[in-house]
């Protein structure tokens, strides 16, 4: 079980941050991610696989004038 956005969810096989953010329609250039409490490099998107524990937060970036 991990938590993302305040929200427990279980995920039914192991995925990337990538993989997850891509499933869930996410745009990975308007977004941030913080995973366990620190920001998580885009670069690292793709190598880092979500635990059972994890916390992650997904932050968009809305434009605005």
């Amino acid at each position: 079980m991990i938590t993302i956005n305040g929200q427990k969810t279980e995920l039914l096989s192991p995925v990337s941050v990538a993989d997850y953010l891509e499933q869930n329609q996410y745009r990975p250039n308007r977004i941030a991610v913080e995973l366990n409490g620190e920001i998580l490099p885009k670069s690292h998107y793709s190598d880092t696989m979500l635990k059972d524990g994890d916390s992650m937060e997904i932050v968009s970036f809305v434009g605005g004038g």
